[in-house]
């Protein structure tokens, strides 16, 4: 879910990201997703990357340094495998890679 509304309050179990790269003319863009995606693999890598472009002390949503491209290609990947696992089809995640992180 995108938010355009920086104002808007976020629902419990939902944390509040921003997505983007520095050098991007658009800036970052504020998304609003499920508090179990942080304990997804694929989740925990760009997590690793935020830590290492920004450490741990930042102020306002988490800053995620990947495009937005990617991110919703993550996103996609990350619903994909929810609703699979749902039917008890597993497929391994390790291959996808973020080119912009």
């Amino acid at each position: 879910m995108q938010e355009d509304n920086k104002k808007m309050k976020v629902k419990k179990g939902w944390l509040a990201v921003r997505v983007g790269l520095e050098e991007d003319e658009g800036g970052f863009i504020r998304f609003v997703i499920p508090i179990s995606y942080l304990y997804h693999p694929l989740f925990k890598r760009l997590l690793e990357a935020a830590h290492e472009a920004y450490g741990y002390h930042s102020t306002g949503p988490l800053k995620l340094p990947c495009s937005v491209d990617d991110f919703l290609h993550l996103r996609w990947l990350i619903e994909r495998e929810a609703q699979q696992s749902h039917h008890s089809f597993h497929r391994p995640h390790s291959s996808f890679s973020l080119h912009s992180c």
